[in-house]
C-alpha cells in the first residue's frame, strides 16, 4: 500500500511537470513559428520604414491621375499676352533620360501676336512646316534653331499663329547638370566656368541648359513626359511686373517697340534689363 502511495506521488508530480512545459511550449511557439519563418526564406528583406529618405522625385506619371500642381491644359488656353504675364513665376521641369529633373521658375517672356505681328514667324498668315507648332492647340511646343546652332522654345497660345517665347529662367534644380551641359554645347568659353546666372539667362541658353532641342518641337506641354509646368509657389504681382520692347527685332518697324516683353522687376536672372521701361512704370 505505501509502495502504491509513492507510486501515485510520482505521477501527479511527473503530470504537474508535463502541463507547465506544455505552456510553455505554448509561449514560446510563436517566436519559434517566426524564427522557422525566417530559417525558411532567408533571403527575404526585413519590411520597415526606411532609415533615410532618398531624394525627393516627381510623381506626376507614377500615377494615371497625375499630380495636381501640373499644370493642365487649360492654363494655356489664353491669348498670348495675357499668357505671356501668367508664366511669370511658373516652374519648368525637363526629366532627362537618366531620371535626372532640372527646374527652373520662368522670370522673361514676350508675346508674339499672330499674323498681324510683324515680328512674328506667322506674320501675315504665314503657315510652313517650321512653324506649324505656333497654329496648333495652345500649350505645344514651338522650337527653332537660329544662326544654325542656337534652339529657342516658344509655346503656343490662344490665336492663330500667336505664342509665347521663354526667354530666361530662374534655376532651381540640378544647376550643376545644367552647368554640365550649358559647357558642353555652347561655343567660344567653353572653359570658362558659369555663374549660376548666366545658366537660363536667354533664350538658348535655357534651352542649352535643359538639353532641349529640336526635337521637341510640337510636343505638348501639358501631357509630355519629359517637359512639364508646375505651379509656382509665388506669383509675382501687377507692379514687379515690367513690360517692355521686346529684343532682337528692330526689322519689325512699329512692332519692335511695342511692350510685348514681360519680366519680373528686380530678378538678376533677366536676360537684359530696360530702364526705361522700369522708370515708366514707377511715373
Amino acid at each position: 500500500a505505501v509502495t502504491t502511495a509513492l507510486q501515485m506521488k510520482k505521477l501527479r508530480q511527473s503530470s504537474r511537470r508535463t502541463g507547465q512545459k506544455k505552456q510553455l511550449d505554448k509561449a514560446e511557439r510563436p517566436q519559434s513559428a517566426s524564427y522557422a519563418a525566417q530559417a525558411r526564406c532567408p533571403k527575404e528583406p526585413c519590411l520597415g520604414p526606411p532609415t533615410t529618405l532618398g531624394p525627393h522625385r516627381s510623381i506626376y506619371f507614377s500615377s494615371p491621375k497625375g499630380h495636381l500642381t501640373r499644370l493642365g491644359s487649360e492654363f494655356f488656353d489664353r491669348p498670348a499676352v495675357t499668357l505671356a504675364q501668367a508664366f511669370l513665376g511658373q516652374v519648368l521641369v525637363r526629366r532627362l533620360p537618366n531620371g535626372t529633373e532640372l527646374r527652373g521658375r520662368i522670370v522673361e517672356t514676350e508675346a508674339y501676336l499672330g499674323p498681324e505681328d510683324e515680328a512674328a514667324h506667322s506674320r501675315g498668315g504665314r503657315q510652313t512646316p517650321r512653324n506649324r507648332g505656333m497654329f496648333m492647340k495652345p500649350g505645344t511646343l514651338y522650337v527653332y534653331i537660329i544662326y544654325g546652332m542656337y534652339f529657342c522654345m516658344n509655346i503656343s497660345s490662344q490665336g492663330d499663329g500667336a505664342c509665347v517665347l521663354l526667354r530666361a529662367l530662374e534655376p532651381l534644380e540640378g544647376l550643376e547638370t545644367m552647368r554640365q551641359l550649358r559647357s558642353t554645347l555652347r561655343k567660344g568659353t567653353a572653359s570658362r566656368v558659369l555663374k549660376d546666372r548666366e545658366l537660363c539667362s536667354g533664350p538658348s541658353k535655357l534651352c542649352q541648359a535643359l538639353a532641349i532641342d529640336k526635337s521637341f518641337d510640337q510636343r505638348d506641354l501639358a501631357q509630355d513626359e519629359a517637359i512639364w509646368l508646375e505651379r509656382g509657389p509665388l506669383e509675382p504681382s501687377g507692379p514687379a511686373v515690367v513690360a517692355a520692347a521686346r529684343v532682337g527685332i528692330g526689322y519689325a518697324g512699329e512692332w519692335a517697340r511695342k511692350p510685348l516683353r514681360f519680366y519680373v522687376r528686380g530678378s538678376p536672372w533677366v536676360s537684359v534689363v530696360d530702364r526705361v521701361a522700369e522708370q515708366d512704370a514707377q511715373a
